[in-house]
């Protein structure tokens, strides 16, 4: 790979876990798919950054496990699920007054709901 490609290839998984870190905070701004275009981009310009996202203590064994098992952890499911309905909740009661967007967020918590809800629980390690 030219220098150049690797060099966007670094600043294109930075952007995109930059996105992902502000996902865990922004209602229906999602993390998960951001975090995966960063490893994506990271394996294939700079393994040791690749290497440190996989090996972060806060999100790395998140990524491990939806990358190697296809499976989330359960305290993951139950955070996201009550960070997002709190969130998509305050903002239909308080902030949003137009009918058709308090309906649509509503179907969007649901069927984000139900995404996360679609994949299989990932049984504790000893470590955990």
């Amino acid at each position: 790979m030219n220098q150049a490609k690797r060099i966007l290839y670094i600043i294109a998984g930075s952007f995109f876990l930059g996105l992902g870190a502000i996902g865990i905070f922004v209602p229906l701004l999602p993390t998960t798919p951001f975090w995966l275009l960063t490893c994506w981009f990271y394996i294939r310009s700079f393994e040791k950054l690749y290497n440190r996202v996989m090996a972060n203590r806060y999100f790395g064994s998140y990524m491990k496990s939806y990358l190697e098992d296809k499976a989330i952890p359960l305290r993951a499911k139950v955070l996201s699920l009550s960070i997002m309905w709190t969130s998509i909740l305050c903002s239909i009661l308080f902030l949003v007054e137009v009918i058709w967007v308090k309906i649509l967020l509503l179907f969007i918590c649901i069927g984000v709901s139900w995404h996360i809800l679609s994949f299989p629980t990932r049984k504790p390690s000893g470590n955990e």
